[in-house]
């Protein structure tokens, strides 16, 4: 007798449940429990009928448990087959769509990959550093830029370390050329961000391997696109986040002085809206990196190269040294990243300072 026998005996619906009723395959729970020599719900007799349950160890009546009772109730595992199934189907005709739409997330990520590849060490090293001074006007972090460089191609890390960077420089820059604009529109207008907020919820709490299970059946593993747009969907959300935030936080009288001008809503947006928003925008930029870097070492699992995959590799063959030392590359990077991109943001915050000011 299962626990919840009583709730459809006392609905009459025994007979519906028992109707073309067929004993399919036990769970590995139930098959332990047969083993072990107790019974479905909890412990039996020797004759294999239920000794009963008490309150305290009451099952919630999940589909499984409801099963016991009633066979016509599906199980969790008819559930989660039948959302398998479901893409499964519409698999195909997803493909035929999204194919050609990502297909130049592709291109960029193997153009990208290709020329800081083949680029000389010695042009592409100079050309970081005077992005770095361009971005900070400082000596002490381009110095600091340069030992870690030199330091990971002395250990023979760096071509390594290019396609990591590589792959951040292309997810990023996509993620701020969509981010930015789907932030100012959701500033705009209340109904979209009402309606964007949950997206942005679901993208921001999903766990990252989760993103990569539906992308590994609809592309294949050799496809760059694969890990590109598991990339940009994880990182994308602080940029919109940041710049909706940065826009709506624009001082309203500035609004109103700008109105009294008589400038037009994209005069506004453009002159007022965005450069005031910039330091919000930018520390939106700031935590994209960080989290492309991120996933870009989870993305390894499906065949993204860089730094990952001999994090991976040591993980793999327990190879302690190779992992740890892949790992510390992998802090390098993230604390050059963030520096440069905070020192840019200082930067911006301190003309906007000088802007508000005049």
């Amino acid at each position: 007798m299962a626990t919840y026998d009583f709730i459809f005996d006392g609905l009459g619906l025994r007979e519906w449940c028992d109707k073309d009723a067929t004993a399919g395959p036990m769970s590995m729970a139930d098959l332990l429990a047969q083993g072990s020599g107790k019974g479905a719900d909890g412990g039996t007799d020797a004759g294999g009928g239920s000794s009963g349950v008490s309150l305290w160890e009451l099952p919630f009546p999940s589909l499984d448990a409801l099963n016991k009772a009633c066979p016509a109730v599906a199980r969790t595992r008819e559930v989660t087959k039948g959302v398998e199934s479901g893409f499964l189907d519409i698999k195909d005709s997803l493909k035929v769509v999204l194919d050609p739409v990502t297909q130049p997330l592709s291109w960029f990520l193997e153009g990208a990959l290709y020329a800081f590849q083949t680029t000389p060490w010695f042009i592409m090293i100079p050309l970081l550093l005077a992005v770095v001074y361009f971005a900070s006007k400082s000596f002490k972090l381009v110095g600091f830029v340069a030992f870690s460089i030199f330091f990971l191609a002395f250990i023979d890390h760096y071509n390594f370390a290019m396609q990591t960077l590589a792959i951040i420089f292309v997810c990023a820059l996509l993620c701020v050329l969509l981010g930015v604009p789907i932030g100012i529109a959701m500033s705009r207008s209340d109904t979209l961000q009402r309606m964007t907020i949950p997206v942005l919820d679901m993208l921001q709490t999903l766990p990252p391997f989760v993103y990569l299970i539906p992308l590994i059946f609809l592309f294949s593993v050799t496809e760059p696109k694969l890990y590109g747009i598991a990339i940009i969907l994880y990182a994308i959300v602080p940029v919109i986040r940041l710049t909706d935030l940065g826009i709506r936080l624009v001082d309203k009288e500035v609004i109103e002085a700008a109105d009294a001008f008589g400038m037009t809503d994209r005069q506004k947006l453009y002159r007022v809206q965005i450069p005031l928003a910039l330091p919000n925008i930018m520390a939106g930029v700031n935590q994209t990196i960080m989290m492309s870097l991120a996933m870009v070492v989870i993305a390894s699992l499906v065949s993204a190269p860089g730094l990952g995959v001999l994090v991976l590799r040591g993980i793999r063959n327990l190879e302690l040294g190779v992992g740890l030392i892949a790992g510390l590359g992998i802090v390098l990077l993230a604390v050059i990243l963030d520096r440069v991109t905070k020192a840019a943001l200082a930067r911006v915050n301190a003309a906007s300072a000088v802007q508000r000011n005049s």
